[in-house]
């Protein structure tokens, strides 16, 4: 494991992906996952200029941080992660719930 990049804060996620966490646990495990990668500064399936703004928003801590990981890429099943610019509040969403 690598090591933590910065503090996520609360985590919260949408009643959406509670649901989904609460139905199929491989999904559940997914999202723990996604969460560790998230932390360590792996901002999943973004490209190379948000991946550039999450490090940048990193070095300054003056901007939120946000990650994207896919979890069924044939449905396009994807969740995202976005930690608020100061580390107070890590929420976990599905598109559809921004």
């Amino acid at each position: 494991m690598k090591e933590q990049k910065f503090e996520l804060g609360e985590i919260v996620v949408t009643s959406a992906v509670h649901n989904r966490m609460k139905e199929d646990k491989e999904f559940e495990n997914f999202v723990f996952l996604s969460i560790v990668r998230h932390r360590e500064g792996d901002w999943g399936d973004l490209d190379p200029e948000d991946a550039e703004l999450n490090d940048q928003a990193l070095e300054s801590g003056e901007d939120r941080l946000f990650s994207a990981y896919i979890y069924n890429k044939e449905a396009d099943d994807k969740i995202w992660i976005i930690t608020e610019w100061d580390r107070s509040v890590t929420t976990i969403l599905f598109p559809s719930d921004y």
